[in-house]
């Protein structure tokens, strides 16, 4: 009766060591919720100077469609060290991540971020036009 005791002990302890392995949620490689949704957008756009403070001459232009962002800046704006923001689609990821000061003085080439989906599934790129007032 004992050895039927542990027999069923050690398959109790080594189902819930599996089980408890189990992700109930899955993460991607930078720790973010992967979810079901598939919108992928940019919704909003801020450009920030050295001293946070918007850069921007008006509101920044967002094409959904031609996946295009068009910002006027202040003249004179120091474009070598700004802070972009962006504002995204729920669960979407931004694709260079942005972690300080970001150099986007090459207006001749401009830079190009991919908003990534919930899902992870779709990638869209969106090329950040600047100009300046």
């Amino acid at each position: 009766m004992a050895k039927y005791f542990k027999i069923a002990l050690s398959i109790l302890m080594i189902s819930a060591i599996i089980i408890s392995c189990k992700k109930d949620s899955p993460v991607d490689e930078d720790g973010l919720l992967i979810t079901f949704r598939q919108e992928c957008f940019v919704s909003n756009f801020e450009l920030l100077g050295a001293d946070f403070v918007s850069v921007r001459s008006k509101t920044a232009v967002i094409d959904t469609v031609a996946q295009t962002i068009d910002v006027e800046v202040l003249f004179g704006t120091d474009l070598k060290n700004v802070y972009p923001q962006f504002t995204l689609a729920t669960d979407c990821k931004l694709d260079p991540k942005i972690t300080g000061k970001t150099d986007l003085s090459n207006l001749a080439n401009p830079k190009v971020y991919t908003v990534v989906s919930g899902n992870r599934k779709i990638r869209k790129a969106y090329k950040l036009n600047i100009k300046y007032q």
